[in-house]
């Protein structure tokens, strides 16, 4: 039996920045392989999922958020998919690095992307009442 812990992390003591101040955030592209299209035709199509910002009105994107300082990047963009998506799975190398400005905040923030090959889709998870998932092809 495996407990999870159905609370996101909050605050910022524990936030890393880079040289030049900036947050720095990781956030993975979950994918999957679906296998079937439900009429017993094999296919391996490629699918990803995406979910809405807490406020639901920013349209759809992946999960991301800070990258904590007693934790690997990796387990951060882990930890993020599972808070936010409730997805668990193999993260892989990294996508790439990039820079961007909040548009809530107003602040620059250094980002890194994974790709991550779902193996489980959880029923709960932190953010399930505050996000919707769907995998899109």
């Amino acid at each position: 039996m495996v407990a999870v812990c159905l609370v996101s992390r909050t605050g910022r003591q524990l936030q890393r920045y880079d040289n030049m101040g900036r947050r720095q955030v990781v956030g993975c592209v979950p994918y999957r392989y679906k296998t079937g299209d439900g009429a017993g035709n094999v296919v391996d199509d490629l699918e990803v999922l995406v979910i809405t910002s807490q406020k639901g009105s920013q349209g759809m994107m992946f999960p991301k958020g800070g990258w904590e300082l007693d934790e690997t990047v990796k387990e951060a963009a882990l930890r993020e998919s599972f808070e936010e998506a409730g997805v668990m799975g193999n993260v892989e190398h990294e996508l790439g690095k990039w820079n961007f400005l909040s548009k809530s905040r107003g602040t620059f923030y250094e980002g890194y992307m994974f790709p991550l090959l779902v193996t489980e889709q959880l029923e709960l998870w932190p953010e399930k009442d505050v996000r919707q998932r769907i995998w899109v092809s």
